[in-house]
């Protein structure tokens, strides 16, 4: 059985206040290494078969703290990159609260797509699909994926068989751990949800 650990990037300066999407120059900050180092801490008797990244800055940063204790090297995985807000990228989250779509986005969000971007059918798909192919590679081991809130929110869902119109009822917070499983044969499960505490070897 396949151990997958979610682990969402640490935050930097803006995060809470602007979604940065996928936006370049945006990265973790002093404040955020040494959250992220935190993090990495509690993964210290982890035997990683593989660290695994979505490509934006703040993500691959993330994973390279992570990884570096085991001596490896992250692998970008473009299936968990961040949702294609299109033009809602790099605007607060004020002044998009106060948009029509943003009551579709917190209450039925299998309806949106972004303007100019992706829907989150479309983004749960693709985060599917990629975690589902490394948990095929990691076989019995244990492989973490450095990606983002929303991402991981559809990932879980979808394990969950939960509807993707109640993912935001899910919480993932800046650094947290997710961890779910991945059997070849039967049913996968969820073990941990937006955990801060030591994971076990």
């Amino acid at each position: 059985m396949a151990r997958i650990l979610l682990i969402r990037h640490a935050p930097t300066p803006e995060t809470g206040s602007r979604l940065t999407g996928r936006q370049g120059g945006v990265s973790l900050g002093s404040k955020g290494e040494v959250i992220a180092s935190e993090t990495a801490k509690l993964l210290t008797k982890v035997r990683f078969a593989a660290v695994y990244t979505s490509p934006i800055e703040r993500t691959l940063e993330t994973a390279e703290i992570i990884a570096d204790p085991h001596g490896l090297t992250p692998e970008i995985e473009e299936g968990v990159l961040e949702i294609d807000f299109g033009r809602w990228a790099g605007r607060t989250l004020k002044s998009l609260r106060q948009t029509r779509l943003w009551s579709e986005v917190q209450s039925v969000p299998s309806r949106v797509r972004f303007p100019g971007g992706e829907s989150f059918t479309d983004a749960q798909y693709r985060a599917v699909a990629a975690v589902g192919a490394i948990g095929e590679r990691t076989g019995n081991e244990t492989a973490a994926i450095v990606s983002h809130s929303d991402v991981i929110k559809l990932v879980i869902s979808h394990y969950l068989g939960q509807p993707l119109d109640l993912f935001q009822r899910l919480s993932i917070s800046p650094a947290s751990i997710t961890i779910l499983h991945l059997p070849s044969k039967g049913q996968p499960t969820i073990s941990t949800v937006n955990s801060f505490t030591e994971v076990p070897r």
